[in-house]
């Protein structure tokens, strides 16, 4: 029941807005330009609202933290008083009423939730690297991560799931629970080591499309928790994989694989030890996301969604093969395409990882993906240097069960002899392909790029065609037209050479 305060201030704020939005735990309201949130007096278990004190203390947190990534949206945290005796008005000298979260009002069809169509391959470039800075600059939390905070997490899912089970299917719940403890256990090393790496910091931690607005084409992440240091104080990767989940389960695994890739390479310069080995547990991760929204849906009275969720719970734990593809041609032969467009269907949610010697080349030089580079990072030396980080990543993600393909020229026979020998190596499937298309078709479209990691020009393809590539046993496939039918010509049969 809602106290008679708690109603006044409510008809207070209503009166003069246009639109009330209610969760189970607070109450925004929508006033021409701006919008004020107010935190309802509860008290559920993981968060406590039930007085003034505590509502200020999350309304606080909740503007700091989201002031991190949001700074135009969080104004103030501002008091309702008491003027006369039954008047409110915002911070006067009277008694205090309570605390409301002052903030911009933007446009509620701009949040991805509402379009998740709209995340297209630079969206989800952004998406990632946004993240990753996010990551890099979050305040580590020792105390926080590891397996016992994602533990935490599983038993709460278990018990809450166990309570609807009647609903959701009795064996499809006991079979996520037993499919999440074995996960788990063999999971556990691996997530205290992260944790000793430093990947433990404070987290956006609800980190889903509902909570990603997209405002002159930049995505801004906001409403982050404030009100459970358990939930917030996670390992990054486990930060992340909310947006992945919430990507995959919408049928966007194009886009899920490509924030994936990106948040890899631009995390990439900041982590380096344990950043791609601990995409082991990314199924898990995934898994107990899914379940979360599962429980969340199911208290929603979605009983429909709910049962998806668990499903979808179910089949990010099901054994996946890794395997390496290595995809190779002249510049603008449409490689980077053609892998991202190949990459959703390989291997475990979203995707193999694409990973671009472009890339790589402007991460080891230090410099933005898309900063142009002189001739100097493009010596013999350094092309040396820039396969062999590239090599070297796609091994560890292989061995963290990950597909991997390769973005590459490949121009010479030994470095397309040593993908072969990689995925030996590893124990997994490879599989090569390279792309043809006539020189002016090349031509065409290296002038054609803008904000890319390839620095190719004309007077690079010029080079690149005087070389001798020697004999390419890879298949072949004509790349003259769009890229997705280059693709799905691979996809119907890899080896048939074009």
């Amino acid at each position: 029941m809602i106290e008679p305060e708690e109603a006044e201030v409510a008809a207070w704020l209503g009166a003069r807005s246009e639109r009330m939005i209610e969760t189970a735990c607070a109450r925004v309201f929508l006033a021409g330009e701006v919008a004020y949130k107010v935190k309802r007096r509860v008290s559920l278990g993981y968060l406590d609202y039930s007085t003034h004190d505590l509502r200020h203390w999350a309304l606080d947190r909740e503007l700091s933290f989201n002031r991190a990534a949001a700074p135009d949206i969080y104004r103030s945290v501002r008091r309702l008083t008491r003027i006369g005796e039954a008047g409110i008005e915002f911070d006067g000298p009277g008694e205090l009423v309570d605390w409301v979260l002052e903030m911009r009002r933007f446009d509620e069809h701009a949040v991805l939730a509402a379009q998740p169509y709209a995340v297209d391959g630079p969206l989800a470039e952004a998406l990632g690297r946004t993240v990753a800075a996010a990551h890099a600059t979050a305040p580590m939390r020792p105390l926080g991560g590891g397996a016992a905070a994602l533990k935490y997490t599983i038993d709460s899912n278990a018990h809450l799931l166990g309570e609807l089970a009647s609903r959701l299917g009795v064996e499809r719940v006991e079979r996520l629970i037993r499919l999440t403890e074995a996960a788990y256990h063999q999971q556990a090393a691996l997530l205290d080591h992260r944790k000793a790496l430093g990947f433990a910091r404070q987290c956006h931690a609800d980190l889903h499309l509902g909570n990603i607005l997209v405002e002159d084409g930049r995505p801004i992440l906001f409403d982050c928790i404030e009100f459970n240091d358990v939930l917030s104080d996670i390992d990054i990767q486990y930060d992340i994989a909310f947006l992945l989940m919430d990507l995959d389960f919408r049928r966007r695994r194009d886009a899920g694989v490509r924030v994936l890739s990106a948040y890899l390479d631009e995390a990439g310069r900041h982590f380096d030890e344990g950043l791609r080995e601990g995409l082991a547990a990314l199924p898990l991760m995934l898994s107990v996301r899914a379940a979360v929204r599962a429980h969340v849906s199911a208290h929603s009275s979605n009983d429909a969604a709910a049962i998806d969720y668990v499903d979808a719970a179910i089949a990010h734990l099901a054994p996946s093969s890794a395997c390496l593809v290595a995809v190779g041609g002249l510049s603008g032969s449409g490689k980077s395409t053609f892998a991202r467009l190949i990459a959703p269907g390989l291997g475990a949610s979203p995707g193999a990882v694409v990973l671009r010697t472009d890339e790589t080349r402007k991460r080891l030089a230090g410099v933005p993906s898309a900063e142009r580079l002189d001739a100097t990072a493009y010596t013999a030396s350094a092309t040396d240097q820039v396969y062999e980080a590239m090599f070297h990543e796609a091994c560890v993600l292989l061995a963290a069960g990950r597909a991997v393909v390769l973005d590459a020229t490949f121009l010479s026979a030994d470095l397309r002899a040593r993908a072969e020998a990689l995925a030996t190596t590893a124990g997994v499937t490879f599989r090569g392909v390279w792309l043809d298309a006539p020189p002016e078709v090349l031509a065409t479209r290296i002038e054609g790029r803008s904000d890319d990691a390839s620095d190719a020009t004309l007077a690079t393809l010029e080079r690149q065609t005087r070389l001798d590539v020697g004999q390419v046993t890879w298949p072949r496939i004509d790349a003259t037209g769009p890229a997705e039918d280059s693709a799905q010509a691979w996809v119907a049969d890899p080896a048939q050479a074009l």
